[in-house]
């Protein structure tokens, strides 16, 4: 299977040949950063935006979060340097389980060494040092990509301006982790599985398939599958949305690598933002960016007050809405709405780069209009 099928011929690589020690203690000989870019960086190295893409995404940004793009928009390449970079551990491009280890001539497979979301954001840094980027005025994500962007500013608080999170946390409930593993389970259940030493060829397809159509019903809701299938027909005893989760699950089963399915949502299971860090309001007071914490009324994976605890204990944090029946994947589908909401952030956001000195617990101005209710 060709993973690098599924991402865009204007991918470049950016290759590191020094060791990568990984947060738990293992160690890459080397390592490779897909990843893609526009506009221009400026002289002082200062106009860089980052995007972090979400669990099976990839780093054409363009494609999937096309409606943010253009001059006037969030992703304006006549004036920004825009980077997105296909995370560690991920199957499209970047060093992950589906690439070659050096010292072996094979793959990873399962014996790729557990990673961390502040390993992800180690090999951005890496990346964007090499591209000559001095600070970041913007870094962007949603799910998978939202906890990115919270330790950047964990992390390199020096090095990022401002930061917009999504339909995501400081730390991953016990929730989200129980929906993890059911679906890991899922693959290592298949008969292919052999502990995630199977072949390119042979890859645990029925698992990696029901995999992401468990993943498939957290990301809607109930209202959703209502609205767009009901109880409708495609033949005379399958239901539309029967089909509908087939064909998610047999489209991921082409495009993805499932050990790094497994690793890249272990990884998120370990995203606490406290951990060797203190108390995890402490942590979240001492993030001083400014930033734009984004919910989404209906998101039944990462819920309305998970992102009002985050603005709640953040010194500096907007909270903004998205309306939409559609759960969790709004930001993947009212992409009008977020474009609206992101430049209002950045529009209001004061010259000395602070928002309220008093202000209630829960900052309430809501941007967006509500859609698909």
């Amino acid at each position: 299977m060709r993973y690098k099928d599924f991402f865009s011929e204007k991918t470049q690589f950016a290759n590191f040949k020094t060791p990568l020690t990984l947060e738990f203690g293992g160690t890459l000989p080397e390592y490779r950063v897909a990843y893609r870019s526009w506009g221009k960086l400026n002289k002082s190295g200062d106009n860089a935006i980052l995007i972090c893409h979400a669990l099976t995404g990839s780093a054409d940004a363009d494609i999937w979060w096309a409606p943010l793009f253009g001059e006037g928009k969030t992703f304006d390449e006549t004036k920004d340097f825009i980077v997105c970079s296909n995370v560690l551990g991920s199957c499209y491009g970047t060093t992950g389980p589906a690439s070659i280890n050096p010292e072996t001539g094979k793959r990873f497979g399962p014996d790729f060494p557990s990673f961390t979301i502040r390993d992800m954001v180690r090999v951005q840094r890496s990346l964007l040092n090499a591209l000559g980027v001095k600070k970041l005025k913007m870094v962007i994500g949603g799910s998978l990509g939202g906890m990115q962007a919270l330790e950047w500013c964990a992390m390199y608080p020096d090095f990022v301006e401002t930061q917009v999170t999504i339909a995501s946390s400081g730390k991953h409930s016990a929730w989200c982790i129980g929906l993890s593993e059911a679906q890991r389970q899922a693959i290592c259940a298949d008969e292919n599985w052999n502990g995630g030493h199977y072949t390119p060829e042979n890859p645990p397809k029925n698992g990696l398939s029901a995999a992401r159509m468990i993943a498939m019903c957290t990301y809607r809701t109930r209202a959703s599958f209502e609205t767009r299938f009901a109880r409708s027909l495609r033949a005379k005893e399958t239901f539309n949305v029967e089909s509908y989760l087939l064909y998610q699950g047999e489209k991921l089963v082409e495009r993805f690598d499932a050990n790094a399915y497994v690793k890249l949502t272990q990884a998120m299971d370990k995203h606490d933002l406290s951990r060797n860090r203190g108390d995890y309001y402490n942590v979240l007071k001492s993030i001083d960016i400014p930033s734009l914490i984004v919910a989404i009324n209906s998101d039944i994976l990462y819920p309305q007050e998970e992102q009002e605890e985050l603005v709640r204990f953040m010194p500096n944090a907007q909270f903004g809405m998205l309306y939409s029946q559609h759960g969790h994947d709004t930001f993947l589908i009212e992409m009008e709405a977020l474009n609206k909401l992101v430049m209002a952030f950045q529009k209001q956001l004061p010259p000395e780069g602070k928002f309220l000195n008093d202000r209630s617990p829960i900052v309430s101005t809501i941007f967006g209009s509500k859609l698909g209710v």
